[in-house]
Parts: C-alpha cells; sequence; structure tokens
C-alpha cells in the first residue's frame, strides 16, 4: 500500500509552496507559471483529468478534510502533499480555496501545429479545427475550450497573444476539457493560416463584412475540412486576418444583435458545422 508524502503547513512563507504564492495575480502568474514550466490546476475533477492526459504533478496543496477524499488520486503520483487550515490557504494562494484542492503541474511542451493536426482523431487527422485570435479573457478561453470540446472540434489553436489555457481560472472554467482537446499555439499569425492550407483546411473568418456569408449557407455546403477563427468583442479579427482567410462568416441573429460572446459563438458555430456522426 503507497504511503502519502503529507506534509503539514504553519507557515505561508514556507519556501516550498511558491508555486502557489499570488495566484490572483493574473500579470504575475502569467509570465511566472511558463517561465517556470508548470500551471495550477484547481478542484478534484480538473486534477483528475490532467492526470488522465498524463500531466505529471509538482505537489498537492489542500484543507485537511479533503485528504480522505483524494487519497486514492494522489497516492499514485508520489508527489508531495501539502495540507493547511483554510485561513492559512488564503494567505498562501490569495483567496479562499472551495473547490477541494490544488496541484502544481509539470507544463508539458507544446507541439507544433503539424503535429496536433495530423494526429487528431487517432492518428486520421483533423477535419475541424477553431482558432482564437488574442482573446485575453481566461474565462473566456475556458469557456470556450469547453465548447469546442463539446461539440466536435478536434483541435483548437491560439494566437500568440491569446491568454494562456493552462492559467488556474481558464483551466478551472473550461472543467478540465483542456486537457482533452488537441491545442497549441500558431505562429507566426496570421501567415500561420498557409500551415492550415497545406493541410487542406478551408478557413473561415467569423466577421460583420459586406461579404460576409450566413452560417446557413456554410452549413449547407461544407468543406470536409473547416477551420474557424473568432476574434474579440470588440475589435473582431484583424483586417489582415481576414484577408488570409479563405471566406468571411456571420451568424444570423435577430433583436438587432450583431455579435456574440465569444464562447457562445464558438459554440454556435462548431455545432453547426460539426461532422455528422456517421460520417466521423
Amino acid at each position: 500500500m503507497t504511503t502519502l508524502d503529507v506534509v503539514r503547513i504553519d507557515d505561508p512563507a514556507d519556501e516550498r509552496l511558491a508555486d502557489y504564492n499570488s495566484l490572483t495575480d493574473v500579470v504575475l502568474r502569467s509570465k511566472h507559471e511558463p517561465a517556470k514550466g508548470l500551471y495550477i490546476a484547481e478542484s478534484s475533477t480538473v486534477i483528475r483529468r490532467a492526470l488522465a492526459a498524463g500531466h505529471r504533478p509538482r505537489s498537492f496543496l489542500m484543507a485537511p478534510k479533503w485528504l480522505d477524499s483524494m487519497s486514492d488520486l494522489i497516492a499514485e503520483t508520489g508527489a508531495p502533499v501539502f495540507v493547511a487550515e483554510e485561513p492559512l490557504l488564503k494567505e498562501i494562494t490569495g483567496f479562499n480555496l472551495h473547490r477541494g484542492a490544488m496541484a502544481a503541474m509539470h507544463r508539458p511542451p507544446l507541439p507544433g501545429v503539424h503535429e496536433v493536426l495530423a494526429g487528431a482523431r487517432g492518428g486520421a487527422g483533423a477535419r475541424r479545427v477553431v482558432i482564437f485570435e488574442d482573446i485575453v479573457d481566461h474565462t473566456n478561453v475556458g469557456a470556450g475550450m469547453r465548447a469546442c470540446a463539446a461539440l466536435g472540434v478536434d483541435v483548437v489553436l491560439f494566437t500568440p497573444s491569446c491568454a494562456d489555457p493552462l492559467y488556474r481560472r481558464a483551466v478551472r472554467v473550461s472543467m478540465g476539457t483542456v486537457f482533452q482537446i488537441p491545442w497549441t499555439r500558431i505562429d507566426p499569425w496570421p501567415s500561420g493560416i498557409q500551415t492550415l492550407h497545406e493541410h487542406g483546411f478551408e478557413v473561415a473568418a467569423l466577421a460583420l463584412e459586406d461579404d460576409s456569408i450566413s452560417l446557413d449557407d456554410l452549413v449547407a455546403d461544407p468543406p470536409e475540412k473547416l477551420a474557424l477563427v473568432l476574434g474579440t468583442e470588440g475589435d473582431g479579427l484583424k483586417a489582415r486576418t481576414i484577408a488570409e482567410c479563405d471566406m468571411t462568416v456571420r451568424i444570423p441573429m435577430s433583436g438587432g444583435v450583431d455579435s456574440l460572446n465569444v464562447a457562445s459563438a464558438v459554440a454556435v458555430a462548431a455545432w453547426a458545422t460539426r461532422v455528422p456522426a456517421g460520417n466521423q
């Protein structure tokens, strides 16, 4: 029987807790975590999905009451488990830890775009791809990833200026689905669209242009391989990005509304253009 490596903590300045300090500082953590090769997984559900994806924990952090329910999961990892009372946990992390546990995880190396496109669907290759351009809100990134995972998207690509999909809030909002759908950064951008063309994709920009076709028209005659590009709510897609794409598509709307939150937009577009079950 494996023995848990439990370390009781009574000092928030304990240097062994450096991975968990100042978790609410987005700017600090966005630089700190990739540089140190780590990310934070929050809640037992997210941790389980991370481990199921083959990611390796550096350590765990939790209140004593969560130790029993998590013991089966963490015993086989061999990673140390830091345990502290809840007021001390708040001092360490900067917020109330209500979701059971946290884990500092080793950040896996990012694969190349060619690799994720060719390796999707068990090596059969991707047929549906979503590209997020310059989405900086971690909640939108997480919600977008969850929609993509649920609605048949094979690969998600992020432009260089997008928020970190492995930032704590993005991972939590995604409910850990960030670990089950292949993703990577596409760089340079937007010239990297040529890589999609090399893999046989038609690339559609979701934008409100004069020559935009309706999503209904795209669905009526969808390409075999389709990549959807979505931008920010405020500025939308860059003009150069739209110029690099093969077509521009708009989602039909009513009520005088001309745009959706990016996570809602990707859910609508991904569901509408999904590959029929019989053709997968």
